[in-house]
């Protein structure tokens, strides 16, 4: 049975947490992908779709990426035996030169690397990170207005073809 490629975050969807807010804080100017040290508990919990992305940043340390302040709810029947840190600090699996490259950009001044979505990717869960830059004001207002202006046309082209 082969996996589906949906965008968003319905049923069949290999989406499990996205970060909406991201997108709309930042200018998003380089992505790469990432693996997660999970411990199995976090793992079924994120099968379940209990895992939030709001709030959390990538932190360069020691030549290693971090993601800070995820939160993966535990369930009550993964976890039994075990302590669970519901917003621990989890390891990303990059390649040395991406770690470089990101520590190198957040260095710089109005950079910063946030987690846009994890996903999964066979039976591996992957965190697609970003190298941004914050918006103003009036870049934030663009946006809604855009985003008003593309809802707006959608509805007019649903009557359209309705009539």
């Amino acid at each position: 049975m082969a996996n589906k490629k949906g965008k968003g975050k319905g049923p069949g969807s290999n989406v499990i947490a996205l970060n909406k807010k991201a997108r709309f804080e930042y200018h998003i100017e380089e992505s790469f992908e990432a693996g997660l040290v999970l411990a199995g508990w976090e793992v079924k919990s994120l099968r379940a779709g209990k895992a939030q992305l709001t709030d959390t940043y990538i932190l360069v340390k020691n030549g290693e990426a971090w993601l800070l302040g995820s939160h993966i709810l535990p369930l009550n029947t993964a976890s039994t035996h075990e302590v669970a840190d519901p917003t621990r600090t989890r390891k990303l699996l990059l390649h040395k030169k991406e770690i470089a490259r990101i520590f190198s950009r957040t260095q710089d001044k109005g950079h910063t690397c946030v987690p846009l979505k994890l996903y999964w990717k066979g039976n591996r869960v992957k965190c697609e990170l970003a190298l941004v830059t914050g918006k103003k004001l009036h870049d934030k207002r663009a946006t809604e207005k855009d985003r008003d202006w593309q809802r707006q046309k959608g509805r007019i082209m649903r009557e359209q073809n309705r009539g």
